[in-house]
């Protein structure tokens, strides 16, 4: 799949991103365990009752780079209502006792489709060996929940190395749109 580059489009004072979005889905799962890294030591634990405080540290800590947008402007009230609602899930990966990463899952097309709504690891914490069995996990445990199939998404303005590991862990494009999108700045 051909991938389009990053432009920036100004319109007034404000400069917008334009990212090329690939749509995914998995809808049978890839079938291998990857076995979990040994270095640094790692613990990955559902999380309950989040504040929104540590929400906005875990999504600034992965998305920033990214410039990821959708819960920037949230209140605090809008973000909790979201981040604790039953149709969320989050899960929060520790490397050696430092919040590292995070994902999270939109249950609201639950049982047809869980849709991992953000998926990443913060920058100091990449390239360490543990992407591939931390979306690994990502994936199976979406699986446990028995869904009739795992949406994901991802774009040009996310790490290189997202969409060949989505494919590669048994994502097909099913769907591609091009966005605006704000700079993290």
């Amino acid at each position: 799949m051909a991938k389009n580059k990053n432009t920036t489009i100004q319109t007034g004072k404000l400069k917008l991103l334009s990212a090329h979005v690939t749509h995914m889905e998995m809808d049978r799962p890839h079938g291998y365990a990857i076995p979990v890294p040994t270095r640094p030591a790692l613990a990955l634990m559902k999380a309950s009752n989040i504040p929104p405080h540590y929400y906005r540290y875990l999504y600034e800590l992965v998305g920033k780079p990214h410039h990821w947008q959708d819960r920037r402007n949230l209140s605090s009230e809008e973000l909790d209502a979201i981040i604790n609602s039953s149709d969320c899930e989050v899960h929060v990966l520790y490397a050696d006792g430092c919040p590292a990463g995070f994902f999270e899952y939109d249950l609201q097309k639950m049982p047809e489709c869980i849709e991992i709504e953000y998926f990443g690891l913060g920058t100091d914490f990449q390239g360490l060996g543990f992407g591939k069995w931390f979306l690994s996990a990502a994936i199976s445990n979406a699986w446990s929940l028995k869904p009739g199939k795992i949406a994901v998404s991802t774009n040009t303005l996310d790490h290189p190395a997202a969409l060949p590991l989505y494919q590669k862990l048994g994502f097909s494009p099913v769907g591609v749109s091009d966005e605006e999108i704000t700079p993290w700045v």
